[in-house]
């Protein structure tokens, strides 16, 4: 599985999470790839035309934003978005949200087309569709 954590996360997450999930996934942070302030409309192209891949962010205004939201649902990406409780919570609270529900995310990530959005929440174990 090929994992984007987008640029509104700290690049320690991507790390982490490419350390924890060595030989099983690619995971890197959006600066990596893109540079800082590259426009969502940008990199969304640019990653749907390399084909599928799991995008990590709080920036809910790709699901809001109309062009943001028409690109991303076009697109083979498949978007978990942290809650907006998550969005302001620590790191350390985020990154036990993600191990939490990541074997959910992997299975998800399986079953759905591109252009899906879902919610990581709070305190539920179950992903909502945005």
């Amino acid at each position: 599985m090929k994992v984007m954590v987008d640029e509104n996360l700290p690049p320690a997450m991507a790390k982490a999470l490419a350390a924890l999930f060595a030989g099983k996934h690619e995971i890197i942070h959006l600066r990596q790839r893109f540079g800082p302030a590259v426009k969502d409309t940008e990199w969304i192209a640019a990653l749907h035309s390399e084909g599928h891949w799991i995008i990590i962010s709080a920036d809910r205004r790709i699901a809001k934003n109309k062009a943001e939201q028409q690109a991303f649902k076009g697109s083979k990406l498949v978007g978990f978005f942290f809650a907006s409780g998550l969005q302001k919570a620590k790191l350390t609270k985020q990154m036990e949200r993600l191990m939490a529900l990541w074997e959910t995310i992997e299975k998800q990530a399986e079953l759905v087309g591109g252009g899906a959005m879902f919610e990581i929440p709070m305190k539920s174990t179950k992903l909502n569709q945005i």
